[in-house]
């Protein structure tokens, strides 16, 4: 099975607290902890992952 590419995410704070996500090859998302990726990951579908990333932009533009 091929590896992740995992991406940091652009709205780190400073240090190692940050969320990691990569997308697999069938077509799961994951998202881990930067400091640890390979301990605790937790998977979803592309459609899940995709409304939450809308409902984090809507609540954050009526900030």
């Amino acid at each position: 099975m091929a590896e992740s590419t995992w991406q940091k995410s652009s709205y780190c704070a400073q240090g190692e607290a940050c969320l990691s996500v990569a997308a697999t090859p069938g077509r799961a998302i994951q998202l881990t902890e930067s400091a640890d990726p390979a301990r605790s990951i937790l998977a979803t579908d592309p459609a899940t992952w995709a409304g939450f990333l809308r409902s984090l932009k809507e609540s954050h533009s009526h900030d």
